[in-house]
């Protein structure tokens, strides 16, 4: 007979003698598989690129970029013609004797030093041209710079180059028109290929709005930021090129950088090998431009003082040059423009040219905000200027007039050292408004492209962004 209770105590007895964890394993095993299920198939929705939209909406967007890059770049290129002026003003009038023109040095090292703080504190990417930077966030080796950028690197220009450093406005432009345009591509919630060729097409833009030059904007953007045709970035580098320039001319007027006279064409053959000597000369001083930067921002960083000290004294050197030499100081247009019309004369060419560019690469080197055009176009200017001379005394029947020269040299002093031939070419079109010059260009420029390639010299941009990135690893 069983005992009463038999079979529970049975039943007892035998959930003693198994292992609960025997019971539930199979529950268990059920539930990861469920759950390694899940994660994969969210893993591959998250991985899963976003589909593009359609290119009526990308160049809708662009154009709404090349308004905001416009009225943002063209506010900044205000702000440093009004620096300018009152510089300038300040140096040759109110503060020109002694001991007030210590105060131009003061405020040149206050305003450097401000700039350099606010870059290190709020945001180190805006740290010198910012190119570099875009470069890599196009070529997917960064991520885009925050918005907070914008700000730093409008006020931190306008401290820095309006108080004298030899620096240009192109670098911060491009940088801010693309970090806006990439906020708007974010706010619009585009996927990661459409919100790269909007942010492309804004530092366009920001080219575009600094030189008053729309193609060399929208050429810059795929010969050297993108490095290859794609239609989309394409359409959308033109429509923000397009919508920055009537923004700015708007505000600024349309007239070029640069008032170049009349000349006619030049079709004769021989004429064109002094252009092509041009820029031979210039290829190969653009090579001493480079390395004489990448020199002074290794001096530089082994220095044994913080980043504001090394911006103040740099700052004050600058504030210096003010005082003694104003149109000596800053992008360097006044240069660019009297060379055009040849009021400079050849015995202080070689002077002005080792000053600007000793000057141009310690100004780099104060890690303000701050780009490189401006200043490498006002040194091709002055090869250009000295070679048109040598030319006119060894073959005066050839040349009629130095202005020619100074426009090759502009170009192919940015060929040399950026090693973007198009852009130079057509950018000094577009500020000259010198079209008519078309074969001297390419014949300078492919001069000066053979010399720094047969010198093996990296292109500036890509010198700058692998320095950077030796220094994060």
């Amino acid at each position: 007979m069983t005992q009463p209770g038999g079979g529970f105590l049975c039943l007892a007895g035998c959930h003693r003698a198994v292992n609960p964890a025997m019971l539930i394993s199979p529950f268990i095993r059920m539930l990861r598989v469920m759950s390694d299920h899940h994660g994969a198939s969210e893993a591959q929705t998250v991985s899963l690129p976003e589909p593009p939209c359609s290119l009526t909406v990308l160049s809708l967007l662009s154009l709404v970029v090349g308004v905001v890059a416009g009225a943002l770049c063209g506010g900044f290129r205000w702000c440093l013609e009004q620096a300018d002026s009152v510089r300038n003003a300040w140096s040759l009038h109110a503060l020109h004797g002694f001991p007030a023109g210590l105060l131009l040095v003061a405020g040149g090292a206050v305003m450097a030093l401000i700039s350099a703080w606010m870059v290190r504190r709020l945001a180190p990417l805006a740290s010198g041209s910012g190119i570099p930077h875009v470069e890599a966030v196009l070529a997917g080796m960064a991520q885009p710079a925050p918005f907070r950028l914008v700000p730093v690197k409008f006020l931190g220009g306008v401290l820095a180059i309006g108080g004298g450093l030899a620096l240009g406005r192109e670098g911060p432009s491009v940088q801010m028109g693309a970090t806006a345009a990439n906020a708007i591509g974010r706010f619009v919630r585009l996927g990661a290929d459409d919100c790269r060729s909007l942010l492309a097409a804004g530092a366009g833009a920001g080219l575009a709005t600094a030189f008053n030059a729309p193609a060399a904007g929208a050429i810059f953007v795929l010969e050297e930021l993108v490095g290859r045709f794609n239609p989309r970035t394409a359409c959308s580098a033109l429509g923000a090129s397009v919508a920055a320039i009537l923004m700015a001319r708007a505000m600024l007027g349309g007239a070029p950088d640069f008032v170049v006279p009349d000349f006619p064409v030049i079709p004769q053959v021989l004429p064109q090998f002094l252009f092509l000597l041009t820029g031979l000369v210039t290829g190969l001083l653009s090579v001493v431009y480079n390395r004489t930067l990448l020199a002074t921002l290794r001096l530089s960083e082994r220095a044994a003082m913080s980043v504001e000290v090394r911006a103040a004294l740099i700052g004050a050197l600058g504030g210096l040059i003010v005082w003694l030499a104003p149109h000596v100081a800053g992008g360097g247009d006044w240069l660019t423009q009297n060379a055009i019309n040849n009021t400079l004369t050849w015995q202080i060419l070689p002077f002005l040219f080792v000053v600007r560019l000793l000057f141009g690469a310690l100004s780099y080197a104060a890690a303000t905000p701050g780009g490189l055009f401006a200043p490498m176009l006002a040194l091709g200017a002055l090869v250009g200027l000295g070679c048109g001379d040598i030319a006119h005394v060894l073959a005066p029947g050839l040349v009629h007039g130095t202005m020619p020269f100074v426009v090759v040299g502009m170009s192919a002093m940015f060929t040399g050292a950026v090693r973007a031939p198009l852009t130079g070419i057509v950018l000094v079109v577009e500020m000259t408004n010198a079209s008519n010059l078309l074969l001297p260009l390419l014949a300078g420029s492919f001069a000066a492209m053979f010399v720094a390639d047969g010198l093996k010299e990296e292109p500036i941009y890509t010198a700058l962004r692998n320095r950077v990135s030796l220094d994060e690893r």
